[in-house]
């Protein structure tokens, strides 16, 4: 069969040279594109190892071993128990944790620009009536006396440095968090009065002879009219009292994303005021490149082999002797058994529900907001509107919480290159939907939602980024929900079950670090006592 052969003509040639130009300039333009330069992965924690717990079936231990106590969890709380059990003396503990580092929410990382947060990064200057921070801190070096007033003196070298925050809206920058552009009169009146009413918290003492909103929360008033607050939302008390400027609610949106990864109509009225009158008006913040890692390291450090990580607690049991400890170790497989005369559990609710079979499996009313936490390494400060950076940068108008800049604490010579910490609350939908599409998502697409949202306020920046590493928390922190603050579920969760006592931020229904070393150390004392040991 004879076969049709087409004329090249100069029309076909000119065709076929711009398709091939036109093929080959695709990559290029692929090249081109700064996101694709940009490199990164996702990492921890270790959920697929922390899920097996739902499951419940684990291999007999192959080995065993006796402790005075075992503390399950290296995060704040843990690590707080074993700081109280060293003061009283007491050295024979294990504290153990299924990640390979210590440090739970407070954890860090490091590379060659700078150390840096993946999680909570400040800790607020303590006032002297956070006994056990001040304490703490004066043992890290960080009280130099008292004044005339008997209350501590801090160091001002780990204040965070000016300008310690601004906010973008109408495309600028500002300083402060409060938005004033654009801001009427009504807008400032409102804002006044809000402060006023804050102010009036402060400073409430209530008949019982305690202040009515303090740190740690067990220092608050237990008057009737207050614990009232508990029962509405703070979006309910923000209507009540008749605050309806824009600002003011976005301002106090923003606070209870932050603290609680939730939105006001999700957050106890109790809680949400406490987040704004348990501390002044114009605090002061420590905070260090590495955000709370700075303590996680010097909390650990002393531990030395008392501190075993990648080993997940799966079974926590009293026995007649005591406690049985099953520990599975996150390289091998293997689990180990360790006996124990009391126990400390440093874990939140939802793992601890799973491993104390005491506890049914009932996490009634603790409920967990899924966050997400960005490290971007920068080859120097991007050019452009917004390069005059405060430690903490806020996006107004965004779902995210804004970024923090590590090399902003950096003491000494500065050097191009630094690392912009960004946060996301999940505030918005059903918290396990949420954590299922977060864990499911590709690098990719976190690295899109993280550089959108920086391009809006610093445009041009992603030029300057050149990895971008992601930490999924798919509990990032519980959350204080109308009617928990003061509700059964919460108060039933403080009791300990025998030998075994509970020590973690969820059971002050926040998570702040001066909730989480109240707890560990309120918990430690208790296994001491139930060894009859003196906790002083």
């Amino acid at each position: 069969m004879a076969t049709h052969r087409p004329r090249l003509t100069r029309r076909a040639l000119l065709a076929a040279g711009a398709a091939a130009a036109g093929a080959a300039l695709v990559p290029w333009r692929a090249l081109l594109d700064p996101r694709r330069r940009v490199t990164g992965r996702i990492i921890g924690p270790s959920s697929a190892l922390g899920h097996r717990l739902r499951g419940g079936a684990f291999p007999a231990p192959s080995s065993s071993r006796r402790t005075g106590v075992v503390v399950a969890g290296a995060g704040i709380a843990g690590l707080s128990a074993a700081w109280r059990l060293r003061r009283a003396g007491f050295e024979d503990f294990l504290v153990c944790d299924l990640e390979p580092e210590a440090g739970g929410n407070s954890l860090s990382g490091s590379c060659p620009a700078s150390a840096f947060p993946w999680g909570a990064h400040y800790l607020p200057v303590p006032d002297p009536g956070a006994e056990l921070v001040v304490e703490l801190l004066r043992e890290f070096g960080l009280v130099t006396g008292r004044d005339a007033a008997g209350r501590p003196v801090f160091d001002p070298r780990w204040l965070c440095h000016d300008p310690e925050e601004r906010h973008f809206i109408h495309g600028r920058w500002e300083s402060g968090l409060f938005p004033r552009m654009g801001a009427t009169a009504d807008d400032l009146a409102q804002r006044e009065r809000f402060e006023a009413r804050m102010e009036s918290y402060r400073r409430l003492k209530t008949r019982d002879g305690r202040p009515a909103f303090a740190i740690p929360m067990e220092r608050s008033s237990r008057d009737p009219d207050l614990l009232a607050l508990d029962r509405l939302s703070f979006a309910d008390w923000l209507r009540g009292e008749g605050f309806t400027s824009e600002q003011v609610l976005w301002y106090a949106d923003y606070a209870c994303r932050d603290d609680f990864g939730a939105r006001p109509a999700q957050t106890s009225a109790w809680a949400g005021i406490h987040y704004f009158a348990a501390r002044p008006a114009d605090e002061e913040v420590f905070t260090w490149p590495e955000g709370n890692g700075w303590l996680v390291r010097r909390l650990a450090g002393p531990l030395g082999p008392r501190l075993r990580t990648g080993a997940a607690v799966v079974r926590v049991e009293e026995t007649r002797s005591g406690v049985e400890v099953d520990l599975l170790d996150a390289a091998t497989g293997a689990v180990e058994r360790v006996t124990a005369a009391a126990a400390v559990v440093a874990l939140p609710r939802f793992v601890a529900a799973r491993a104390v079979p005491a506890l049914g499996g009932r996490t009634d009313g603790f409920e967990y907001a899924p966050w997400a936490v960005s490290n971007l390494l920068l080859d120097g400060p991007p050019a452009g509107p917004g390069v005059e950076l405060a430690w903490d940068n806020v996006p107004v108008k965004s779902e995210s919480l804004g970024f923090v800049v590590a090399t902003h604490q950096r003491m000494g010579p500065v050097g191009r290159d630094t690392v912009w910490t960004h946060y996301h609350a999940f505030a918005d939908g059903e918290p396990a939907a949420l954590r299922a599409e977060l864990l499911a998502a590709p690098w990719e697409s976190h690295r899109d939602r993280v550089l959108d949202d920086l391009e809006r306020c610093v445009p041009g920046v992603t030029e300057s980024v050149r990895s971008l590493d992601v930490m999924v928390w798919g509990h990032g922190m519980v959350r204080p929900s109308p009617g928990f603050m003061f509700g059964a579920a919460r108060q039933g969760a403080l009791a300990p079950r025998g030998r075994i006592h509970f020590g973690h931020s969820d059971l002050s229904g926040f998570s702040i670090f001066e909730e989480a070393q109240y707890r560990g150390v309120k918990a430690a004392e208790g296994a001491l006592a139930s060894l009859g040991k003196r906790a002083a």
